[in-house]
């Protein structure tokens, strides 16, 4: 979505205006993250490290930020500083592809630190019961400045339920267990959304994966292969950190995974099924996919009285059920030393709510050769404004900027609950050429698109569309 500017409602073309300033700023932060590598190489105690990094990231930080998209489901991609450069100068190819095969299903948000990356889809039927969308994100690298570890989140509310997607990035090598358990458990303490009655990460139904880093401790590294060529991973099982930390720690005890019946999918040589030749690194499962339902409050004794009369349903009376189908590795992926690790859920749950916020439809047929007319209401209170829009969008469109054309609402006042608006649409405004449509309404104030309505029949293609060679003309049934 492009940015608005003052009144009268018009939005701002700036691309000529910022890209040169765009190319000024990134040359900035080309000088800043170069001096960053060098007073981290020169870094000589803790003390200098807290005076030298913190003045120097932050400056490079602040120009970051204004360049990453955060309102732009991956784990760690390429984070070197000059990778991260081009990722700033162009689009991030991984972005990239899975928007273009996945966001025509539906696309939600993403959140972006460096190399840890989260992208969110959901199914088009769904975006209008998707809200209250927030995402952050947790340094914890470099003194808890740099983004190559860390972890990203995404929350939103779905038909009611709070959900949370963390993607996490944890210290790496063998002895530093306890860091990994210190630093998730820092993220989960630090994460903060700005929602009142689910303000931290475990308030919500939590997805939590990412390179957790996790080792296999005390095993030599004939046994570890001898048993994972055999087949007999059970026998790894129970010296595996996180098993084994999960143990000790009651906030990590919260979180279930399923089995680890695929093969550890760290450290493999690249374009290879063969676990690392070259510094004969141990095996380990660090892609790691967990789940967690927030934990119902212990009883009182005045509970407990009251329990003895209540009734299951009483209790639960907005359940939620997460069952995981499948959670495995693909062994054919050789981009990476790391093999992707796969999971999937069901999620049982009965909706607090199933209407959307708003109720959009077309009006008659719409033509490019005549003005079209769309009405819309409002069908419960929500932050509305008069900054919301109508887009028209092609079925399959990849983001709510994805619109064929906008329009919108009602200017002078917000709606009364259940009023029927209705607003006109420019007949050059309409697209030329025929195809499936739905209409999407826009809420500032929410980020999200709060309702949709039905497919359109075909527009119908116009006349001038003909003219201007877009289709061929039918004459006595044959296109010329």
């Amino acid at each position: 979505m492009e940015l608005l500017t003052d009144s009268p409602r018009v939005r701002s073309d700036s691309t000529s205006s910022s890209a040169s300033q765009g190319s000024k700023s990134k040359t900035v932060l080309r000088q800043r993250l170069s001096q960053l590598l060098t007073c981290i190489e020169d870094m000589s105690s803790d003390d200098e490290a807290s005076e030298e990094v913190s003045r120097t990231l932050e400056e490079a930080f602040q120009l970051c930020g204004r360049f990453i998209p955060t309102d732009a489901f991956l784990q760690e991609v390429n984070a070197t500083p000059v990778r991260f450069i081009t990722d700033l100068i162009s689009e991030d190819s991984w972005s990239h592809v899975f928007m273009n095969s996945l966001a025509p299903r539906g696309f939600v948000t993403s959140v972006r630190m460096q190399g840890l990356l989260l992208l969110l889809f959901a199914k088009q039927i769904h975006l209008p019961y998707i809200r209250n969308i927030q995402t952050t994100y947790t340094r914890t690298g470099v003194f808890g400045y740099w983004g190559n570890k860390g972890g990203v989140s995404v929350r939103f509310s779905f038909y009611g339920h709070m959900l949370c997607f963390l993607n996490c990035h944890l210290a790496a090598h063998m002895n530093n267990a306890l860091q990994r358990v210190d630093e998730f458990e820092y993220i989960l303490e630090t994460q903060d959304f700005d929602i009142y009655d689910t303000p931290q990460i475990r308030d919500h139904v939590v997805f939590w994966f990412g390179d957790l880093n996790f080792r296999i401790a005390d095993h030599g590294l004939h046994f570890l292969r001898s048993s994972i060529n055999s087949g007999r991973l059970n026998l790894l099982w129970g010296k595996d950190q996180l098993i084994m930390m999960k143990k000790k720690e009651a906030f990590l005890q919260e979180f279930e995974e399923g089995p680890l019946n695929f093969k550890p999918t760290y450290k493999f040589d690249r374009n290879s099924d063969t676990y690392d030749t070259g510094k004969k690194r141990k095996p380990a499962w660090t892609d790691r996919i967990l789940w967690r339902i927030k934990p119902k409050p212990l009883p009182s004794e005045e509970d407990d009285e009251k329990a003895s009369t209540s009734t299951d349903e009483e209790q639960d009376e907005y359940p939620v059920l997460v069952t995981q189908d499948k959670y495995t590795s693909d062994m054919s992926y050789g981009v990476s030393d790391h093999k992707p690790v796969i999971a999937t859920f069901s999620l049982e749950l009965r909706k607090v709510f199933d209407t959307p916020l708003v109720r959009v439809s077309p009006v008659g047929i719409w033509s490019a050769g005549q003005d079209a007319l769309l009405t819309y209401s409002v069908l419960e209170d929500f932050m509305s404004s008069t900054w919301d829009w109508i887009g028209l969008y092609k079925v399959g469109f990849k983001t709510a900027s994805d619109y064929e054309t906008f329009v919108w609402v009602r200017e002078n006042e917000l709606p009364e609950i259940n009023e029927v608006i209705q607003i006109s649409v420019d007949k050059g405004q309409i697209p030329l050429l025929g195809g499936q449509y739905v209409l999407g309404y826009y809420s500032t104030n929410m980020q999200s698109i709060t309702g949709l309505s039905d497919t359109f029949q075909q527009i119908l293609e116009s006349k001038r569309a003909v003219m201007e060679g877009l289709v061929p003309e039918d004459i006595n049934g044959v296109n010329k």
